[in-house]
């Protein structure tokens, strides 16, 4: 395969204290800090479009009310993450990707809002190895869909989807792409084509061949 393309929550870092806190501050400010959210909340959650997480998180109130409050809310995270000094990455991840860098093209696919994609770059330091991202809040469309606007987008002839989930292997085979399942993340899939336990295992895997 020519390409991967990545997942983030779960497969490159682990923000849910970040973004739960981020959420607080938002919530905070607008007089709702009885509806605290917590890593533990968010664990489940992750990997859903922010519409699914809102219906989860804020379900009692008006869709009118509801989605605008968590695009306030996702957009206190970003801020927050941003400025945050924590190290939230996946122990090797920047070298990992330098070195599929000289054999594959290199692509994040997330079911974030705007902008989340470009912040994980920029915190984990990956600026000149990803060629190309796309998220939800890109296309508005479910993951397996807007994989494939990215594969048309960038010609990609051949890939494997990078990810911990059970969304992640649906998105994946509905792509028609091999899934990679990254069992350190969030989630235990029903099935995949491969698996590591680090992210560093990616090299082992093309070392022997099979990416």
């Amino acid at each position: 395969m020519e390409s991967l393309i990545f997942d983030i929550d779960g497969t490159l870092w682990d923000s849910r204290a970040l973004v739960a806190e981020g959420y607080n501050i938002q919530l905070r400010r607008e007089g709702m800090a009885d509806r605290c959210v917590t890593a533990e909340t968010l664990r489940p959650l992750f990997g859903k479009v922010m519409t699914e997480i809102a219906d989860a998180l804020f379900g009692d109130l008006a869709p009118a009310d509801r989605y605008p409050l968590m695009e306030r809310c996702m957009a206190t995270e970003n801020r927050y993450l941003r400025e945050n000094k924590c190290r939230i990455g996946y122990p090797g991840v920047k070298q990992t990707l330098l070195t599929l860098s000289g054999t594959h093209r290199l692509f994040i696919v997330s079911n974030s809002q705007q902008g989340y994609p470009e912040l994980c770059i920029e915190k984990l330091g990956l600026e000149g190895l990803i060629t190309g991202h796309l998220c939800f809040g890109d296309t508005g469309t479910d993951k397996g869909t807007t994989i494939r606007i990215l594969m048309e987008k960038y010609g990609i002839i051949s890939a494997a989807y990078v990810g911990d989930t059970q969304g992640d292997m649906e998105a994946a085979y509905a792509a028609g792409l091999p899934f990679i399942w990254a069992d350190y993340g969030f989630g235990t899939p029903e099935k995949y084509d491969l698996r590591i336990s680090a992210f560093a295992d990616l090299v082992k895997l093309e070392q022997e061949g099979r990416l």
